[in-house]
């Protein structure tokens, strides 16, 4: 299976377009290109079980948030905070940006 390239980075801040947290906001917390997945603050919490490893450590269950598919999340531009799609721009220096893709924007990130 093939690396796949992830249009958000860790850090970026998302919305979640499809599934029971539709229309969230958070933060990315972590990404899987391997998997084609990201992981989202506190969007898609699961319940997991967890025992207790060391002496004092409290088992239970616990929720933490699950990874989901990166095509489901749309990145919010940072300067007008709206969701967009991310366009590409190579300066002269051969430095390549990120793009707001909304016509009112168009800023770089």
């Amino acid at each position: 299976m093939e690396h796949k390239k992830i249009h958000v980075k860790t850090g970026d801040t998302v919305v979640i377009l499809s599934g029971k947290d539709k229309g969230k906001k958070g933060k990315v917390l972590q990404v899987s290109p391997k998997e084609g997945k990201v992981i989202v603050e506190g969007c898609n919490m699961v319940s997991k079980h967890v025992k207790p490893r060391k002496m004092g450590e409290p088992g239970g269950i616990i929720k933490a948030e699950a990874a989901m598919y990166s095509s489901k999340v749309q990145l919010v531009c940072p300067n007008c905070g709206k969701p967009t799609r991310v366009g590409h721009k190579i300066l002269e220096d051969g430095q390549k940006l990120r793009v707001c893709k909304n016509k009112s924007c168009g800023e770089s990130f």
